[in-house]
């Protein structure tokens, strides 16, 4: 049984900018991933302006989209949103712990939170049970973004 982390309480997030970074491939998921995220951000009342998009090729380019968002000083928090299906190969390592090391160096050198939604499973069913995970990784970034 999968629980879902739901915030403990929901609040009013208006008047806050965010940026969500979304690699195109395994773009059946990430879509998915983006649809459950922009309902987060519906259900914390961030206004549609104030809501950037950004799709990338893949989850390798989602660091560097990050930086360039966060060096606008424009967001309050930041949204990563990818998948990446375990292949053959040791590619898969690569581009998982390249992405998540990337967007901790982003979220710490530029003093953000980022919610990490990039999803990395073993076969595109697991990554079809996890379009959810967006919403999850908004909820993360705007309620550290509340504290500071």
């Amino acid at each position: 049984m999968q629980i879902k982390n739901k915030p403990s309480v929901k609040f009013n997030a208006h008047n806050m900018k965010v940026g969500l970074v979304v690699a195109r491939f395994n773009q059946s998921t990430t879509q998915a991933l983006l649809g459950s995220a922009l309902a987060a951000l519906r259900d914390f009342k961030v206004k549609g302006p104030n809501i950037k998009v950004i799709e990338v090729a893949g989850c390798m380019e989602v660091p560097f989209a990050l930086q360039s968002l966060a060096k606008s000083k424009k967001y309050g928090c930041l949204v990563a949103l990818g998948c990446v299906i375990r292949g053959e190969t040791p590619h898969f390592d690569y581009v998982c712990k390249t992405a998540q090391e990337g967007a901790l160096r982003v979220s710490l050198d530029f003093h953000i939170p980022i919610g990490f939604g990039i999803i990395t499973v073993n076969n595109l069913k697991q990554a079809q049970a996890r379009g959810h995970l967006g919403g999850e990784a908004v909820a993360a970034a705007v309620e550290l973004a509340k504290i500071g």
